[in-house]
């Protein structure tokens, strides 16, 4: 793909310019896709002492020298307590009524939402509205008691820190675990391409919750992901070749035989 994965100690910033160290010298770097937070990616502007950014990225950032994806900000889109006024700004900025309903979400900040979610904790999911990765969360009927008491004490002492949904039920494919082929939870998250036109990729990432029962899906967690495969009208039609057809398009390769429908 003609893109190099990179720390922040492989690259260094000269003259307002992004370079990218390699054996054959520095090598501009015109676009970096990041995978590190805001308060990460300088230490001259944000965090000091912290050696995943680049010192004075920031700087060639500004001057237009190095375009940065996502751009520094876009973060507060996952901010939780975001999510519930989306249907508003697509009708505010778009003049259009949104296409998918959101996940019913109360808001714990408001008096009357904060005292349905007290009442129906055993039911509900809560999320930390700053928390990401599957990390401070309560899944309410897979929770204990004790949690669910834990829980109660953090709404009432800071309710603005979070949101409540109700537990959605999610899919489940064939997943191969130490045990053998076993079902797992799954859920697809799509992309959307944004340029001239806005796409949708033909695919995505399946996340899967490699533990027995278990709801949550993110890699932090101990979750796993899987190929997604969409299938369009000519690979359903190529799907649909009779056996007799696959074998004639045949071919050996090393050992093995591939067919122009797949191995």
């Amino acid at each position: 793909m003609g893109v190099e994965l990179v720390e922040g100690q492989d690259l260094v910033v000269k003259d307002k310019f992004v370079y990218m160290r390699t054996t054959r010298g520095l090598q501009r770097v015109d676009v970096i896709y990041r995978r590190v937070d805001d308060d990460y990616l300088d230490p001259q502007v944000f965090r000091r002492h912290s050696t995943l950014g680049c010192h004075g990225l920031m700087e060639a950032y500004r001057a237009g020298n190095v375009g940065i994806c996502n751009a520094v900000g876009t973060g507060v889109a996952d901010d939780k307590s975001v999510y519930p006024y989306v249907p508003e700004m697509i009708r505010f900025y778009l003049g259009e009524e949104p296409i998918l309903k959101n996940v019913p979400t109360w808001m714990c900040r408001k008096q009357d939402d904060l005292q349905h979610v007290l009442a129906n904790l055993k039911d509900l999911v809560v999320k930390e509205v700053h928390g990401a990765g599957g990390y401070g969360m309560l899944i309410g009927p897979a929770a204990t008691q004790s949690e669910i008491e834990d829980f109660r004490r953090a709404l009432l002492a800071n309710p603005a820190g979070y949101i409540a949904q109700p537990t959605l039920s999610l899919s489940s494919c064939p997943t191969y675990v130490d045990a053998g082929i076993a079902p797992r939870h799954i859920d697809l998250r799509p992309f959307v391409l944004s340029g001239r036109e806005v796409q949708m990729a033909a695919g995505g990432l399946t996340r899967v919750a490699l533990q027995e029962g278990s709801l949550v899906v993110n890699s932090s967690q101990g979750g796993g992901t899987k190929d997604t495969w969409v299938l369009g009208e000519h690979a359903a039609g190529a799907a649909t070749q009779s056996q007799s057809q696959l074998q004639t398009q045949s071919q050996s390769m090393g050992g093995m035989t591939q067919t122009q429908g797949g191995f």
